[in-house]
């Protein structure tokens, strides 16, 4: 009798340790951490798509963010997503490649989703990258069709000659988008100069510099260089050289044209993903990397009317 009745004091002991485990959310809801690298207008509109996707799936009253902002600083996304595990959250959204390498560093077990990445490969250092990227992890990329925006500089710039490429150097992902535009313009017979800067410190002289020696510039998405666009606006103005950007929240300020993925819906993408990992719809290891299939090429009215610079019928004007 004694026998049973401490094999059923175990038995309750035991399913109240696995409702601490299984069913450990605050207040009954999904808790859900997001690192997003850095203030600016494409990243913003990323977690804004994220959250909105979660909410719709999951229910408003299901989920609660907690959110971190690494104000451009790898290692303080270190923190941000060290600060999530402790809390033992169910998942954790990194917004843009340094916060992406913070999570996947910080745990091997909590789901990750990334968003704003360029390639996932490169971000993770995983050699020959077949699309999934496995383990706890898996997510959205923005990168939009590198040899597409090189030809735009071709398109809208028929004269140039020389082309700097404007990046920060500490951003591999941006490293990687300007080798394989370089690669195409080269191939058009077009001369092709690197300005990489480190740090935002860096971005007025180093823009500046490129701006005196090229006839156009070329600008990948770069989490840097997009919160710096004001900055580089307002070095090359003076100069007329027109920029091409990676992404519409750069091109809106500086540049002549972008195409770019759509950062809202990459974002909702991501999100989507998130309710399938939540509800165990889905295995995140088994999750390929998705992409915006319809980039659509967009124009900055107001700087291509500066410039006197032609636009082709297909391109949309930048709102």
């Amino acid at each position: 009798m004694k026998a049973k009745r401490i094999i059923a004091i175990i038995a309750i002991l035991a399913m109240a340790l696995t409702c601490m485990t299984a069913c450990g959310k605050d207040d009954g809801k999904y808790t859900i951490g997001i690192c997003q690298l850095v203030t600016h207008e494409a990243l913003d509109a990323a977690t804004q798509g994220f959250k909105d996707a979660v909410i719709a799936g999951l229910g408003e009253e299901n989920v609660k963010f907690i959110e971190g902002n690494g104000a451009g600083e790898n290692d303080t996304c270190v923190t941000i997503v060290n600060n999530f595990v402790s809390k033992n959250v169910d998942l954790i959204m990194a917004n843009a490649t340094g916060a992406l390498q913070a999570a996947a560093n910080a745990t091997t077990t909590i789901p990750i989703l990334g968003t704003s990445v360029t390639d996932y490969g490169v971000a993770l250092e995983i050699d020959d990258f077949s699309g999934t990227v496995g383990g706890n992890i898996s997510g959205t990329s923005d990168l939009a069709p590198l040899n597409d925006q090189a030809q735009m500089v071709l398109d809208l710039v028929p004269t140039a000659k020389t082309v700097g490429l404007l990046y920060c150097s500490a951003e591999a992902n941006s490293a990687y988008q300007v080798k394989i535009v370089r690669e195409y313009l080269e191939e058009k017979g077009i001369k092709v100069e690197d300005y990489s800067f480190s740090a935002s410190n860096d971005v007025a002289i180093v823009a500046a510099t490129a701006a005196a020696k090229c006839d156009a510039i070329y600008i990948p998405t770069d989490n840097t260089a997009v919160s710096c666009a004001s900055t580089i606006r307002a070095t090359v103005a003076e100069s007329k050289v027109p920029i091409v950007t990676g992404d519409t929240g750069s091109a809106k300020i500086c540049g002549i044209a972008t195409l770019s993925s759509d950062y809202y819906n990459i974002g909702k993408k991501a999100g989507e993903m998130a309710v399938q990992v939540l509800k165990g719809e889905a295995d995140i290891s088994e999750m390929s990397i998705q992409y915006d299939e319809t980039p659509v090429p967009k124009y900055n009215k107001a700087i291509c009317e500066e410039l006197n610079i032609t636009v082709p019928e297909n391109y949309v004007e930048l709102t």
